[in-house]
């Protein structure tokens, strides 16, 4: 039990939190009461977390023996022993195998394919050598969160507003700044090998320019005749809402966290029920007109 234990660890299932990026493209075209589109995404979201465990796999086995040497992730299952290499290779193989036939199943063509793939090539890439290259690993990381939209985009066929695509993309880069920028604090250049080409004073800067664009963005979304013009009238009255969000989240980044999107917000309450609470005015405003 223990052993099964380790290696739900292994794939990281808290971090498939990310995955509901998929589900964008069906909740803002009000599909998302659509039985068979909700089957088809929720299929994507279960292929692409399978996807995105190898990933995390493949991170820490590249990642062994620095996190040997790391205060909390010696702890992790590869760093620490409790799960072998070979083992962990197997586990990456029975996971490539079940999304593919997942992606079968809910018959993705090519765009689909080229989307998932590049996402599992780019993150290779990444592994290897461009998590160590500045600027490059930021974009990486955040072109990770747009992925997932296009995915659930492609699997679909719901296309998504420029604005809603600019919308993620800046706050995705928001997110991957501000990760680097709570590495950089906490481990300072003795951390990640690409901290020694970053500051503090660069990080923060480029990291509210992009929280700023992402706020006027997802402003232009609100009022865009696209969006409304689909019976969604008053989800305007959301922009201040999302400004307390970013708010929050940049408190939290300020703060002592991780600096991880993920830990963040699942380690903050407050940062829970302000998602919570935009959540059901979204689906209230969307779909019960």
């Amino acid at each position: 039990m223990k052993k099964i234990l380790e290696f739900i660890k292994l794939m990281r299932p808290q971090h498939y939190m990310k995955n509901i990026l998929i589900f964008l493209p069906i909740i803002f075209s009000k599909n998302l009461l659509n039985v068979e589109l909700l089957k088809i995404t929720l299929i994507g979201f279960l292929s692409f977390s399978f996807m995105a465990s190898i990933v995390y796999i493949l991170n820490d086995i590249m990642d062994a023996e620095a996190d040997k040497k790391h205060e909390k992730k010696k702890f992790r299952p590869i760093a620490s022993g409790k799960i072998s290499i070979k083992s962990a290779l197997i586990l990456m193989i029975i996971l490539l195998i079940l999304s593919l036939l997942l992606n079968i199943y809910i018959k993705a063509d090519i765009v689909t394919y080229t989307i998932f793939y590049g996402y599992l090539i780019m993150n290779i890439l990444y592994s290897i050598k461009l998590k160590h290259i500045p600027i490059i690993d930021i974009v990486i990381l955040s072109f990770g969160f747009l992925l997932r939209v296009l995915y659930g985009s492609a699997i679909t066929e719901i296309p998504i507003s420029n604005w809603l695509y600019l919308t993620i993309l800046a706050f995705s880069f928001y997110m991957g700044l501000g990760k680097r920028r709570n590495e950089l604090k906490k481990m300072g250049n003795g951390g990640r090998k690409v901290l020694e080409y970053y500051n503090q004073s660069f990080l923060d800067n480029n990291m509210y320019m992009c929280v700023a664009l992402g706020i006027v963005f997802y402003s232009l979304w609100c009022i865009d005749i696209n969006t409304t013009i689909n019976s969604i009238i008053n989800i305007v009255w959301t922009v201040p809402l999302v400004i307390i969000i970013c708010m929050k989240y940049s408190l939290n980044i300020e703060g002592n966290s991780s600096g991880d999107p993920v830990d963040v917000i699942l380690n903050d309450k407050v940062l829970i029920i302000l998602a919570l609470i935009y959540a059901a005015i979204m689906f209230a405003t969307i779909y019960l007109q």
